[in-house]
């Protein structure tokens, strides 16, 4: 195991000591990171203040109070098994960084990779001026893709008002007030009469199984950005029934169900649910356009 000196040690060499001691204390990850080494940097680096783009700052020398403060936040992420996202009141999230605390899910969906593309090749940039994100959390989905299309207005829905507080803070922070708007509704209730050309929607949908077996690091979020029912598809099916009455011509729906993909698959076997590949990991997100979700009816197994 790494040895530091009492009295100075090196970004690197921090970092490398916390990742022993995180993978000695078997930590779950999945809240940003995947692996000891890269949490450990996270904490290092957001915690100092420096830029991960920049490998110079691992030789550079920590001040004995920094190094502290950095201690008791990897003691802390071990004895409490918190999401290092909360100890920091930060996640990344398609290249932005957002407040987050224990009101809200860590933002994670593998939808940053279809925001950064701007959701091509089913839409055209200049097609999208409404955009609806259906169950936004921290605002995540809503503000990146606010900032992926600039002239489009998002309706950021959430049925948690702990959460639209913290969506606020990042409304206010990434400076879209005047185009995100933060709107209380359970899915589609106080939507009536909006129509968007793209939703996007990372709803609830972890089943009872799933719920049972978190991690402890997990156990931390809110259940009701999680849980979904016996099979994860509650809200899933409320999105498929109503989704298309929502879209205008040409809009698509984009949702992520994660786990519950063979479970939504053996529920709609007649719907072509176009399942996206990812470069950076994830799965169980589909896309389907507005004329196919005429299509479906609201099948419960």
């Amino acid at each position: 195991m790494s040895q530091l000196s009492a009295n100075s040690v090196t970004v690197g060499a921090l970092i490398e000591a916390l990742a022993e001691r995180f993978a000695a204390a078997h930590l779950t990850y999945g809240h940003g990171t995947d692996n000891a080494i890269d949490e450990a940097a996270w904490l290092v680096f957001a915690k100092l203040g420096l830029d991960h783009a920049d490998a110079s700052h691992y030789v550079d020398t920590i001040e004995a109070t920094d190094r502290a403060a950095i201690e008791a936040i990897a003691e802390q992420r071990i004895r409490t098994r918190l999401p290092l996202a909360y100890l920091l009141n930060e996640a990344w999230f398609a290249g932005y960084r957002f407040f987050v605390d224990d009101r809200v899910l860590v933002p994670r969906s593998p939808i940053a990779e279809l925001i950064a593309a701007r959701f091509s090749p089913w839409l055209s940039p200049d097609q999208v001026r409404r955009v609806l994100d259906m169950g936004t959390g921290s605002g995540c989905i809503a503000i990146a893709t606010a900032h992926a299309f600039p002239n489009a207005n998002v309706d950021a829905v959430d049925i948690s008002p702990d959460a639209l507080a913290v969506a606020a803070t990042n409304v206010e922070r990434h400076r879209v007030a005047g185009r995100v708007t933060l709107r209380e509704s359970d899915l589609f209730d106080a939507l009536e009469g909006a129509t968007y050309d793209l939703i996007v929607s990372n709803p609830p949908y972890v089943d009872q199984a799933d719920m049972a077996a978190r991690a402890p690091e997990f156990r931390h979020e809110p259940e009701l950005g999680l849980a979904a029912g016996e099979d994860g598809l509650d809200a899933v099916h409320v999105i498929l029934a109503e989704a298309s009455r929502f879209l205008a011509d040409g809009g698509i729906l984009v949702c992520e169900v994660g786990n519950s993909q063979v479970a939504l698959q053996n529920a709609y076997p007649d719907v072509p649910f176009v399942w996206l590949d990812f470069e950076f990991g994830g799965a169980g997100v589909f896309v389907l356009e507005k004329d196919e979700l005429e299509k479906v009816s609201r099948v419960r197994k």
